[in-house]
């Protein structure tokens, strides 16, 4: 069984699951101020490991494998969760590489109806300083509702490039001003926090996704 953490109310008519980044669990500072944030927009957030993420707990230092590799071990968080009595609308998602594993199976899962959207923060489209490892193909022809949020500093996808990508009508990129990989920005610069951003994304979501 999947272990989860959970934030927010247990009878929100709409639950987020989400995974982790490639290099941090899922409580680094960065997913739980994510879970707060939506949570505090009035979601149900649930998150999860994936197994090599889960074995650094107990020592079992593995690196990230490729992404594809957990698609499965994302196919049954869902299953899981709703064993776990989770009911009602659910949005599936995660940071970087989990929002990654999450696009290539919510077709799938959209089609069995037990998802309701995606939502990416900070999608990897490629490498840092490799744009052409490309990391979009299956984003062409995606049919799930979905919301990436990416900040116009972030290393994996500039605004210059992904407006090149000819990604697929159902897929809306949000840009956040001056955000990092982790959807951070220079208030100095840029005039907002993170929490900021995080508010901005999560009443996104909100408004696109469960109004």
């Amino acid at each position: 069984m999947t272990s989860f953490l959970f934030d927010g109310d247990d009878s929100a008519p709409v639950t987020i699951l989400l995974a982790h980044g490639a290099g941090a669990p899922m409580d680094s500072a960065s997913m739980a101020a994510t879970a707060k944030a939506l949570a505090a927009a009035g979601f149900q957030v649930a998150r999860f490991e994936f197994h090599y993420m889960a074995a650094r707990r107990y020592g079992h230092r593995k690196p990230p494998p490729r992404a594809e590799t957990v698609n499965p071990e994302y196919v049954k968080a869902i299953a899981d969760l709703r064993a776990k009595g989770v009911t009602g609308r659910l949005i599936i998602g995660g940071k970087s590489m989990g929002g990654r594993v999450a696009s290539m199976v919510a077709d799938e899962m959209s089609a069995k109806g037990e998802i309701d959207g995606l939502v990416c923060l900070g999608y990897p489209f490629h490498p840092p300083g490799k744009p052409e490892q490309l990391r979009t193909k299956h984003l062409a022809d995606l049919k799930t509702p979905t919301l990436i949020f990416q900040g116009t500093r972030d290393e994996f996808g500039t605004k210059e490039e992904v407006a090149t990508y000819g990604l697929s009508p159902a897929i809306e990129v949000i840009w956040l001003e001056d955000g990092d990989h982790d959807l951070k920005p220079r208030k100095a610069i840029s005039g907002f926090s993170t929490g900021d951003h995080l508010k901005t994304m999560a009443e996104t979501i909100k408004i696109r996704m469960a109004d």
